[in-house]
C-alpha cells in the first residue's frame, strides 16, 4: 500500500468512524472502488492501526469525561453513585450487547457480510432511521439523564452496527433521539460508549497479529493511517458536535441513500 492511499484511507477512517455514515462501509467502498484490496496480515494491522488512530481522537477530546469516570470507579457500587460514576455504570451495561454479539457472531459477520451489497443496504436502511428519528424524537433531555434502560437500547444499536453500513454513530444517535435525548448529548453518549469497545476490538486483533510477520517496508503506511485517523477524528468529534447543536441529521441520511445507490449503480455496472 502506498503511503496517499495509506492516507486517503486514514481520512476515510477518521470522518466516517464519528460521522453517521459507517466507517466499515467506507472503508470496504473505497477499497473495492480503487482495488486497495491488501490481503493477509498487512490488512488486518492497517485496520487495527485505523481504530488505534480514533480511539486515541475520542481520549483526547473526551479526555476530562474518561479521567472523571476512571477516578469515579469506587463510586460506582455506592448507593449514592455521583455524576461520573452514573456515567461510567451506563457506559459499562451499553458495553455488554455488542460484547455478546462480537464474541457469538464475529465469525459470520467478518465472513459473510463484508461486501459492497451489505454495506449499500444498511446504509440504505440506516438513512430511513435517522430521517424517522429527526421527525418522532423528543430531543429534549441531556447526556446526565440516560438511564438503564437507555442504556442498553443504545448498546443494543451500537451492536448492530457490527453490521458494515449501519454505523456506529448513526445508530446510537438515532435510537438516543427516539429515546428522547438531545442530538449532541446522544451523540456524546455515543462516542464515550466507543471507547471500551473500541479497544476491545482492537486489542482482540492486535492478539491476532502477534505470530504474523509483517511484510518489509510497511510500518510508515501504518504510521501514517494511525496518526491521519487520529487528526481528522478529533477534528471531526470537534465540529460535528458543534454541527449536531443546531442541524439535523437529514444531510446525512440523504448522502447515505446517494452512495447506496451509486454502489447498486457500480454493482450492476461490473
Amino acid at each position: 500500500m502506498s503511503v496517499l492511499a495509506a492516507v486517503i484511507l486514514g481520512i476515510v477512517q477518521g470522518l466516517t468512524e464519528f460521522l453517521p455514515v459507517s466507517s466499515s462501509a467506507h472503508l470496504i467502498l473505497a477499497r473495492a472502488f480503487f482495488g486497495w484490496e491488501v490481503p493477509g496480515a498487512f490488512g488486518l494491522a492497517f485496520d487495527v492501526a485505523l481504530h488505534v488512530g480514533t480511539l486515541l481522537a475520542i481520549l483526547a477530546f473526551f479526555g476530562r469525561d474518561v479521567a472523571a469516570m476512571l477516578a469515579a470507579v469506587p463510586s460506582m457500587v455506592s448507593s449514592t453513585p455521583n455524576t461520573p460514576a452514573r456515567l461510567a455504570q451506563r457506559i459499562v451495561l451499553g458495553t455488554l450487547p455488542v460484547v455478546i454479539v462480537g464474541l457469538t457472531l464475529n465469525d459470520v459477520i467478518a465472513g459473510t457480510l463484508r461486501s459492497p451489497v451489505v454495506a449499500a443496504c444498511a446504509l440504505a436502511v440506516g438513512a430511513a432511521v435517522m430521517f424517522v428519528a429527526e421527525r418522532v424524537g423528543a430531543s429534549r433531555r441531556g447526556v446526565d439523564t440516560v438511564s438503564w434502560t437507555d442504556a442498553l437500547m443504545i448498546g443494543c444499536a451500537q451492536a448492530s452496527a457490527l453490521i458494515p453500513g449501519v454505523s456506529r454513530s448513526g445508530s446510537t444517535i438515532a435510537i438516543g433521539m427516539l429515546l428522547g435525548l438531545r442530538r449532541e448529548a446522544a451523540a456524546r453518549f455515543t462516542f464515550l460508549l466507543a471507547i471500551p469497545a473500541t479497544v476491545a476490538a482492537a486489542a482482540k486483533e492486535a492478539l491476532e497479529l502477534r505470530h504474523l510477520a509483517l511484510p518489509d517496508g510497511t510500518a510508515t503506511a501504518i504510521a501514517v493511517g494511525v496518526a491521519v485517523s487520529a487528526v481528522v477524528g478529533y477534528l471531526t468529534i470537534k465540529y460535528f458536535l458543534r454541527y449536531l447543536a443546531a442541524n439535523r441529521l437529514d444531510v446525512f441520511a440523504y448522502y447515505r441513500w446517494a452512495l447506496a445507490a451509486a454502489t447498486f449503480v457500480w454493482l450492476w455496472r461490473a
